[in-house]
């Protein structure tokens, strides 16, 4: 079967006053339709760059990426104006990422009057996105964002997305801004959208157990790089990386006499201006040897579906 969503060797920087910043390094993700892929790993990672990059926002350095077959980085403006609708991007601060001026209408509407759809049919459109993220029309499409609360303009957020009927979501930290109890709901909310629609979603996050939650597989990135990539239920029963087994060491677990799964996470993550050869990891990873420094570790197969790119993922 191809995938909805295929992304081959992504490259991106960006040129700041102190040099080059590595934020992407040769990331490869796959994603198939009414799948949900999560995207993970501390902050500056690089994993926000990599959804951006997808939807061309701007686009990468080089690297493929194929939507539904289509290659995206060869196409016109034009061209890629069109496909827009079919990937859509729901962000982390949902009232920075509505007008605020603009009543929330206008704001779900705004796809499908760049589309030219006739007024009836957005009308339409905009109250049955509304009701399907759990809002009521009546009550809040004349109003503007800053009349709700956080967890209600993620809400309006997500309806706009939705409002251009879109195969592939790319949600960047969706809950991160929220309260606990609201991030629940929201988290809710996005899994019955995706059975309901056949949604496939990349979800961005740097919290294990909310990509637990939603998640079909999992890729966790380390500076630049993903590291290990496989069924979330796996990765997580058996991670075969050390950066992924910190993680999960640093994740709230429901049992506080559990044992760690191996030795915790220290030291600075290493600055994307110099990043350190070979396996970018070793620099805090406790079962760091000379060939670390010395060999790039590829991404490898060690379980069906599970990938790890560390030279002793055989011993994990």
């Amino acid at each position: 079967m191809s995938a909805l969503l295929e992304v081959r060797d992504l490259v991106k920087t960006h040129r700041v006053a102190a040099g080059t910043v590595h934020a992407v390094s040769g990331v490869s993700l796959r994603l198939d339709a009414a799948e949900t892929l999560a995207l993970v790993g501390e902050s500056g990672c690089g994993k926000s760059t990599v959804g951006r990059a997808i939807l061309q926002l701007p686009p990468p350095d080089s690297g493929r990426v194929a939507f539904d077959g289509t290659e995206l980085t060869t196409l016109s403006r034009r061209r890629m104006r069109a496909l827009r609708p079919g990937l859509q991007m729901v962000l982390q601060d949902p009232r920075a990422a509505l007008h605020p001026r603009r009543r929330v209408r206008g704001i779900v509407a705004e796809g499908l009057v760049n589309a030219r759809r006739p007024k009836g049919e957005t009308a339409a459109t905009v109250d049955a996105v509304l009701t399907a993220v759990g809002l009521d029309p009546a009550q809040v499409a004349d109003r503007r964002p800053e009349e709700f609360s956080g967890g209600q303009c993620q809400r309006i957020a997500i309806a706009r997305a939705l409002a251009v009927q879109p195969r592939l979501l790319v949600c960047d930290e969706p809950v991160a801004s929220l309260d606990v109890s609201v991030q629940a709901q929201v988290i809710n909310l996005l899994a019955d959208l995706r059975a309901e629609r056949g949604l496939a979603m990349l979800f961005i996050s740097h919290d294990l157990a909310v990509v637990r939650t939603i998640a079909d597989r999992v890729a966790v990135m380390y500076l630049g790089r993903v590291v290990e990539t496989g069924p979330v239920a796996e990765v997580y029963a058996r991670p075969r990386h050390p950066y992924t087994r910190a993680l999960l060491d640093s994740s709230p677990v429901p049992d506080p006499d559990a044992p760690p799964l191996g030795p915790a996470l220290s030291g600075e993550v290493p600055s994307p201006l110099d990043p350190p050869s070979g396996c970018r990891f070793r620099t805090r990873c406790p079962l760091a040897e000379a060939r670390c420094a010395a060999e790039v570790p590829a991404l490898a197969e060690v379980g069906a579906g599970h990938r790890s790119a560390c030279h002793f993922a055989a011993d994990l």
